[in-house]
């Protein structure tokens, strides 16, 4: 159940949100080698963001996953991530943060229940 939720000082129309949303939900199913099913993100644009002293475009990002981060898998996410994030909102790679959170599944809820 990878979670994805990005913010950022960049306003955010509904058809970049949807763009965005349905490009980082397929990064994210492919990279962690989980069913897009699976894969919830969500994005809050025009959030006051300082990142090195000036509001220039800035986002943070955190991905919560039960398994499937790691190494190897958390540098391929970061470069997707960026990558969409600096095609959609012109946000540099530079001005970027993610946080990677593997959890057990007995800490995230669902459908009244844990994994």
């Amino acid at each position: 159940m990878p979670q994805l939720s990005l913010s950022t000082n960049v306003p955010v129309d509904a058809v970049a949100a949807a763009d965005i949303l349905r490009d980082c939900s397929r990064a994210l199913a492919r990279i962690i080698g989980k069913p897009e099913s699976y894969v919830m993100v969500s994005i809050n644009g025009s959030v006051p963001t300082s990142f090195a002293g000036g509001e220039e475009p800035a986002a943070y990002g955190e991905i919560m996953s039960i398994g499937g981060l790691g190494p190897g898998v958390n540098g391929k996410l970061s470069a997707a991530l960026a990558e969409i994030l600096e095609a959609k909102l012109s946000i540099s790679g530079s001005r970027f943060y993610v946080k990677f959170d593997d959890v057990q599944g007995y800490n995230v809820g669902f459908n009244g229940s844990t994994f």
